[in-house]
């Protein structure tokens, strides 16, 4: 199966910043639990990208889970070093990258990896072969539909539009059965944007140089392979009789063809368009995080208590301590009662 592998796999590329749950996607997608390794805390030494590789809803699909190159403090070389390696992992060239976006946070990194993504592997990477997978959708309020949000939300509504409208979600609240629907949905659409596209998969001139070098690679390889067994069959028989041509099954020549991939690490990057990417974005500030606690909370609310809890809750934050609490709350209660008197007034003058 591995000689059909490499001709008809759907190959992908999982994109996205440490968090944003490209690690639960490719698990997902592959129908297995834990296939890709999870790190508690960032290490000293960034792990290398992963590949993996299986039956997909009766589709042989690899997935490449490639490290946070785009929004890290690394440094130049091992940006370049772990870009290379997902550049080389899925060769020739992939058919879709999968940029994992979670909901409920800015966009804005997401934005700038677009552009460096453009620049790397040129501007049909990302307009003609990038899909945006949305991630923690349960952090959606109860009812609301992820289009619905999108379209309410400039940043993401700019990904969206930048990537052909090409989106999915993963996730779901309906079980096993739903999700795997979901992702058999996500190939279909990948399978759909390589018809849109023309071509048999994304290709330029740095998957060419990695081809070009992986190729070279397994073919060293493969002699090695032989001039080994060939070694053996010498000191068995004696020297009159001629080697067989050492055979290697399709099994142990996709092994050689991903440890060539393995040992490319230096492609020829222009490290210029990456360097000026800025640093993963720091956690929010305190008051951000109030805000959106606030927002959350205010989903569950009547409608009629919203703006008068609202004004509450602002002058609360911002007089600050045990002073700022009990104006917040007293401003509250008294725009609250007001609203409800005003309310019972008009409904009894209708």
């Amino acid at each position: 199966m591995a000689s059909l592998s490499r001709q008809k796999e759907l190959r992908l590329v999982l994109l996205g910043r440490s968090g944003a749950g490209k690690r639960a996607t490719g698990n997902t997608i592959m129908g297995r639990p834990n296939v890709l390794t999870q790190t508690a805390v960032e290490p000293a030494v960034a792990p290398e990208c992963e590949k993996h590789r299986g039956t997909v809803a009766g589709r042989w699909v690899s997935v490449v889970d490639a490290q946070d190159w785009f929004c890290s403090e690394r440094p130049p070389e091992e940006v370049k070093r772990h870009l290379s390696s997902c550049v080389a992992l899925s060769t020739p060239g992939p058919h879709a990258f999968l940029l994992c976006v979670p909901v409920d946070q800015p966009a804005d990194v997401e934005l700038q990896a677009l552009d460096t993504l453009e620049k790397v592997l040129g501007p049909t990477a990302v307009s003609g072969h990038t899909l945006i997978l949305f991630t923690r959708t349960d952090q959606l309020g109860p009812g609301q539909q992820l289009d619905e949000y999108i379209s309410k939300r400039k940043d993401l509504l700019e990904l969206v539009v930048v990537c052909g409208d090409r989106y999915h979600s993963l996730e779901s609240r309906s079980g096993e059965k739903d999700e795997r629907r979901s992702v058999e949905e996500l190939l279909d659409k990948v399978e759909q944007t390589v018809k849109e596209s023309g071509l048999e998969f994304y290709s330029c001139p740095l998957y060419e140089e990695a081809e070009a070098r992986v190729r070279e690679k397994q073919a060293e390889l493969v002699t090695q392979r032989r001039l080994g067994e060939g070694k053996e069959f010498d000191e068995e028989v004696p020297s009159s009789a001629s080697p067989p041509e050492p055979e290697i099954d399709d099994e142990e020549m996709a092994k050689i063809r991903e440890e060539a991939e393995r040992s490319v690490c230096d492609l020829n990057i222009d490290m210029d368009s990456i360097s000026c990417l800025s640093p993963a974005s720091p956690p929010p500030s305190f008051l951000l995080s109030v805000w959106q606690g606030l927002i959350g909370w205010l989903r569950w609310l009547p409608q009629m208590l919203r703006v008068e809890s609202l004004l509450g809750a602002f002058i609360g934050l911002f007089v600050g301590g045990s002073t700022g609490r009990m104006l917040g709350a007293t401003v509250g209660s008294v725009a609250t009662e007001v609203g409800r008197r005003k309310t019972l007034k008009t409904e009894k003058n209708k």
